[in-house]
């Protein structure tokens, strides 16, 4: 796995999701940032209290989505996870759905050891055509000097279709080859929905020099068939209370994960 977890195997990063941010449709004026501030410390707290390996951050309340983030909200992302770093005991990285430069650039900003995000393929999307641009984010990781800053790939976009007809096992060869990933990740269809597990079984067959985690919904009844092949899982739905994806974190729910991922280290 990355340096920055000390040699542990079968990785578990929890999510915290940001509630909406200013310029989005659904951001709460009344409760402004000192409220999503307070909402994301709590959700921290619950995930590293209970054993996650690390901790992701992501705007996944920006709904719809943006192929291009606005300058407020990217403002905002970097300003709140700011505020929680001196609380982050584990590694931690950023996602801003779906703008890899402006994933980088909250990075830079905030410290973080990793970035997730679609960096390559063409799709048909909720978003309309999404050409991401891999290019750009791998120059502003060089020019903003974060050379230790490690690039998840998801390579299966959630809420699209690949217009790429090449089978995913070719598609995450190809990301690591000409493309630089550091990760390889498997998503399903939606949010809180799991991959295949032939997709994911595919994938880590093809795929053995960088690790390949599960993206989306991965949960008790399935992670020890993902973490039997996978190097590791990223998980946000099923922590929270009554494994919807809007709720808070439930630390009941992470401690019974995390311990069923302990029997199966």
């Amino acid at each position: 796995m990355f340096d920055f977890f000390d040699g542990k195997q079968k990785i578990v990063i929890g999510m915290v999701h940001l509630g909406a941010l200013p310029g989005t449709p659904l951001y709460n004026e009344a409760g402004g940032i000192p409220a999503l501030i307070e909402a994301a410390a709590a959700d921290l707290a619950a995930l590293q209290d209970n054993g996650v390996d690390a901790i992701m951050f992501g705007n996944e309340n920006d709904r719809p989505y943006s192929l291009k983030a606005p300058a407020a909200a990217v403002a905002a992302m970097s300003a709140i996870i700011s505020r929680l770093v001196p609380a982050i005991r584990i590694p931690f990285g950023v996602n801003y759905l779906w703008d890899p430069v402006a994933s980088i650039c909250i990075a830079a900003a905030t410290g973080a050891n990793f970035v997730r995000e679609i960096f390559t393929g063409v799709y048909a999307s909720d978003m309309g055509l999404w050409v991401p641009d891999c290019d750009g984010a791998l120059k502003a990781r060089r020019n903003l000097n974060l050379p230790n800053l490690k690039l998840l790939f998801n390579i299966n976009a959630e809420f699209a279709a690949p217009l790429d007809t090449r089978p995913l096992p070719l598609r995450a060869r190809s990301a690591v080859f000409s493309s630089l990933a550091d990760a390889i990740l498997v998503s399903g269809p939606i949010t809180g929905q799991a991959a295949a597990q032939s997709d994911l079984n595919d994938v880590c067959a093809a795929i053995t020099t960088v690790p390949v985690l599960a993206n989306t919904g991965v949960n008790l009844s399935n992670v020890a068939d993902v973490l039997g092949v996978a190097s590791g899982c990223v998980v946000g739905t099923h922590f929270k209370f009554e494994g919807h994806t809007w709720n808070a974190v439930d630390p009941a729910r992470v401690k019974i994960f995390m311990d069923k991922v302990g029997s199966l280290r």
